[in-house]
């Protein structure tokens, strides 16, 4: 099984440990940074959406009209548009990229949030909303012919797109959250479901939920599987670890000064994911091999926030436990953009890339062991 590696597509240096010194968009560190995936063994990197921020759409347009390679996996929340025009947004930007696009669909776990941009729906019917809206967009992506639709959220007659994807019959579709009602709409809906760096047995729970979520959907398939993690690696156990204690300290101090009078661990997150990240912080800091969570304590359990600690090698051998549990896809986002894009890429990615061959190889071989063997018993018995 392949394993692929998903960074970010900042459009701004700054980070929860660093005030940003360039604009929201400047073209030249977004290119940048991009830049740095791709030459460094990345497979794709994430433009990500916030109310306010810059609209990832057009900046991943300006993005792959420059790189060739780096695939681009999209936010979108279905409040900011009408799906069919989503739809033909999305089909131009896999035709700008030549069938570089995965959608990532946001249902929104934070009412505040959402309202910022006139969503007043509650989060189960956000849900609701998510699931009806994806599939408007699959069909948009698919009919040729036009078609009508009448829905809890939407409604229109006889349309059809005549922009369609490069990739056939559509672009991957990515969806991710905690709660029962992001399981069963990611479980239907979702190629890619994604989850934020938990502790081994914890993320096992959830790929179960998962696969469970689409056998009670009717799927014959389940979604591939993601995780995130914030990675401080270092040449040393020691230096990384005080590499990390730095962070948590910068963390603390510059959501400090935005949030004077309170802490963010003094505030309970309405979303599932978030609550899950606090609750596993509050019973520990270290997990497995090299997880650790005040990382994810200091944000309030803000987003892909849990670490991963230590050397290169540690730090991959990390990985290749989620690799193991099913994982295919590992997320990773350093605290220092761009610097950390290309310490990652250059000496974690390898040994993830090399490791996973071996296993791949081995299970090769034992496969065609199993075959012969069978083949044997096979012309015994037929011989007898």
């Amino acid at each position: 099984m392949p394993v692929e590696f998903l960074g970010i597509a900042a459009t701004g240096d700054g980070s929860e440990t660093t005030a940003r010194t360039t604009a929201a968009f400047d073209r030249d560190y977004t290119l940048r940074l991009a830049r740095a995936h791709e030459d460094h063994g990345w497979d794709r990197v994430l433009f990500a959406y916030g109310a306010g921020a810059p609209e990832p759409a057009a900046a991943a347009a300006f993005l792959a009209s420059h790189l060739d390679r780096l695939q681009i996996l999209l936010a979108h929340r279905p409040n900011v548009s009408y799906p069919t025009f989503a739809a033909k947004t999305f089909a131009t930007l896999d035709r700008i990229s030549d069938g570089r696009l995965t959608v990532h669909f946001i249902t929104g776990g934070n009412d505040h949030e959402q309202q910022r941009e006139g969503d007043f729906l509650t989060k189960d019917q956000r849900y609701e909303r998510t699931r009806e809206y994806i599939g408007i967009v699959k069909k948009a992506w698919t009919s040729r012919e036009p078609f009508d639709h009448e829905g809890p959220h939407y409604r229109f007659n006889d349309f059809v797109s005549d922009v369609f994807p490069v990739q056939q019959p559509r672009p991957g579709v990515s969806f991710g959250g905690s709660s029962d009602a992001a399981y069963a709409a990611g479980g239907a809906e979702a190629d890619v479901y994604c989850l934020w760096g938990e502790p081994l047995a914890r993320t096992a729970e959830q790929i179960e939920r998962v696969r469970e979520a689409a056998r009670a959907a009717g799927r014959t398939d389940v979604p591939r599987i993601q995780v995130a993690f914030r990675p401080i690696i270092a040449p040393t156990e020691a230096l990384a670890w005080e590499k990390a204690h730095r962070t948590v300290a910068a963390i603390r101090a510059r959501r400090g000064a935005d949030r004077p009078g309170t802490t963010p661990e003094a505030v309970t997150p309405e979303n599932t994911g978030s609550r899950r990240l606090i609750e596993i912080a509050e019973a520990g800091e270290r997990y497995d091999r090299a997880l650790w969570t005040p990382t994810a304590a200091a944000t309030g359990g803000a987003g892909n926030s849990n670490a991963l600690v230590g050397t290169p090698e540690t730090v991959a051998q990390a990985l290749l436990d989620y690799y193991d549990l099913g994982v295919d896809i590992l997320s990773a986002r350093g605290y220092h953009l761009l610097d950390d894009a290309i310490d990652f890429g250059r000496y974690v990615i390898p040994i993830v890339r090399e490791e996973v061959a071996k296993r791949d190889a081995a299970k090769a071989g034992a496969a065609r062991a199993e075959r012969a063997e069978r083949d044997r018993h096979q012309l015994i018995a037929a011989q007898a």
